[in-house]
């Protein structure tokens, strides 16, 4: 009677079911996979807003400094959010390759006289909007 008890407990509980855990941490990682899309794909969108808004207003020069600042900072996010994804599975801390995104970007603007440094920081900055968006339409 006891191990009868015992055996509909741990089948019923879902972190002793193998195949329950599993089907799940595959759901959640669709769901984070569905959510870097969302954001990527928000992040692009409000690239080609400013892109050409900044082309409009204060010409090519700024307007390329920020479409090159955020695909660096599309980058950026996107060695950010895989160093994420492995947390856990294959890696216990998040990676700090991410970090040379910016370093980089600074250094490129600071050779080329055709790249403008501030407009390339913003462009740099668009996918925290693009993050911030997100999580406000989220339900």
């Amino acid at each position: 009677m006891a191990s009868e008890t015992i055996e509909n407990c741990s089948s019923h509980d879902p972190l002793l079911d193998i195949d329950s855990s599993d089907s799940s941490s595959g759901v959640k990682i669709d769901e984070y996979l569905e959510l870097q899309f969302r954001v990527f794909r928000l992040a692009f969108l409000l690239t080609i807003f400013s892109v050409g808004i900044a082309g409009f207003f204060w010409g090519i020069q700024a307007s390329a400094s920020i479409f090159i600042g955020a695909l660096s900072g599309i980058f950026y996010f996107r060695l950010l959010a895989r160093g994420i994804g492995r947390l856990g599975t294959s890696s216990k801390i998040v990676g700090k390759v991410q970090l040379l995104v910016p370093v980089l970007l600074v250094l490129v603007s600071s050779r080329f006289p055709q790249l403008d440094l501030i407009p390339a920081l913003l462009g740099f900055l668009l996918y925290k909007p693009a993050l911030i968006i997100q999580f406000l339409l989220m339900p």
